[in-house]
């Protein structure tokens, strides 16, 4: 039996959770998700609570028993607390600031980059050197985030760059280290 597949997942106050014709539906107070599930899995909702079972032990409908519990849970955090990620940029003269739905980045480059902020995210700044993603869906915040930070990945040698908050770069020694 999966580990993580057979635990039921508890809705917390004002989180509904439909399902119908394989495809789960969970609203929230800050909004609603929807995700279709493999006929192999079956979604039930009963007493507050969301269980998911499989009809067989094969090795598919194993994995996909674990993967639709974790997405299904990742929703129902998404609509009720939201999600959010820190990105911190480091370097002389590197900055951000959102204007409108426009986030503009000036990373080291003869231009500045202007990234598109999506609908059902919201992208702040905390002063010029920290980028704040948050959202509803854990997948899209994720995505952005990367996107975001592989526009100027950080650099082993003087560590410029966007990274995550909290994520250690291992540094290299330059070339006069190895005398």
């Amino acid at each position: 039996m999966s580990r993580i597949g057979k635990l039921p997942i508890h809705l917390p106050a004002g989180v509904k959770v439909a399902v119908a014709d394989n495809v789960v539906t969970v609203e929230g107070p800050k909004g609603k998700l929807s995700q279709a599930v493999s006929p192999l899995i079956t979604v039930e909702v009963k007493d507050n609570e969301v269980v998911l079972q499989r009809q067989n032990d094969e090795r598919e409908c194993r994995a996909f028993h674990g993967l639709y519990r974790s997405l299904v849970k990742n929703m129902v955090e998404g609509v009720s607390t939201g999600y959010k990620k820190t990105l911190v940029i480091t370097g002389v003269g590197y900055k951000a600031e959102v204007q409108g739905k426009i986030l503009l980045l000036s990373l080291g480059y003869s231009t500045q980059i202007m990234y598109q902020i999506a609908d059902d995210l919201k992208i702040s700044c905390d002063g010029p050197n920290k980028i704040i993603v948050e959202g509803i869906d854990k997948q899209r915040v994720g995505q952005t985030c990367i996107e975001i930070k592989n526009l100027r990945p950080v650099e082993p040698y003087k560590g410029k760059g966007i990274k995550f908050d909290g994520e250690y770069v291992r540094r290299k020694v330059g070339k006069s280290g190895t005398k």
